[in-house]
């Protein structure tokens, strides 16, 4: 059995599709297909199960994931200590986050990170849903919630904060908003309820409020929405200085802390290239929510 068979098994057991594997491989999902045929008649036995839903793995392929998960450890840490001048770091990481963070923290952090390492290639995926790692949707993942279960590593990172904001021009003329209760008379920006992944973004629960006048599964849109006068939404402190005409408002009536974590593949902390990211990456973090915050 060689590598490049492992590979193309890793990847159908991830996708759970021919298709979406041959993406990832930059090969047609027929190839796919018949390097997952020939590896299981190597094998002597069905690594997935083929159905109108996908492919799963069987108990077979499910012990030969781990094995595998194994082998491309090994050859990515093998590959680190050839690859570039020392201590320069090279090759591909794919970094999941929040939508907020990824738009807001990581494009300062990444080219920080980048400009050190030019042979270094940084991918930020911003999904407004849990990333999946044992899929590799990407390499490690900035979250606002711990783990529940996998094979993984967690570390925080570091806390930020949150208030409630509006726009200048609406506050003006707006009825007066001095404590929770007069949130009632205004509209409220906020996340589309049964879209919240997380429970810890679910800010509005806590407070009373049932009704949102507008909503969008994404930070940026929310934002968009208060920058343009569409009423009062929770808003990172972070986020306010790329947004000048907002303002905090009951900021001694309400505060949130919720905090950043990173997660990583628990095999991973062995890598060269993901652990120097990873460390890259959380100190650059801290420092640029501290900065932003301290800007408001």
């Amino acid at each position: 059995m060689d590598w490049d068979d492992l590979r193309v098994f890793l990847a159908v057991a991830r996708a759970e599709s021919l298709s979406r594997a041959g993406k990832v491989l930059r090969r047609d999902a027929a190839t796919v297909g018949r390097r997952v045929a020939k590896l299981e008649g190597d094998l002597g036995q069905p690594l997935f199960t083929k159905s109108p839903q996908g492919y799963a793995l069987t108990e077979a392929g499910s012990r030969l994931l781990s094995h595998a998960e194994q082998a491309e450890q090994a050859v990515l840490s093998g590959v680190d200590e050839l690859a570039g001048p020392s201590g320069q770091l090279s090759g591909q990481v794919r970094i999941g986050a929040t939508d907020g963070c990824a738009s807001y923290i990581l494009p300062q952090v990444c080219t920080t990170i980048r400009k050190q390492h030019p042979e270094l290639e940084l991918q930020i995926v911003a999904l407004p849903r849990v990333i999946n790692l044992s899929k590799r949707e990407a390499d490690m993942a900035i979250t606002v919630s711990p783990p529940q279960a996998g094979r993984l590593t967690l570390q925080k990172i570091t806390d930020y904060h949150l208030h409630l904001a509006a726009a200048r021009d609406y506050l003006d003329a707006a009825p007066p908003l001095q404590n929770l209760e007069d949130l009632h008379a205004h509209p409220v920006v906020g996340y589309i309820q049964d879209m919240i992944f997380y429970p810890e973004l679910d800010f509005l629960t806590g407070m009373g409020i049932e009704k949102v006048a507008l909503a969008s599964n994404l930070v940026s849109v929310q934002l968009g929405m208060v920058r343009q006068g569409g009423g009062v939404g929770i808003t990172h402190d972070f986020i306010l200085p790329f947004a000048p005409n907002l303002v905090r408002v009951l900021v001694e009536e309400l505060s949130i802390t919720r905090s950043f974590y990173l997660i990583r593949h628990e095999g991973d902390v062995r890598v060269e290239r993901f652990a120097r990211v990873a460390e890259a990456l959380t100190r650059g973090i801290r420092d640029e929510v501290a900065r932003l915050e301290a800007m408001v």
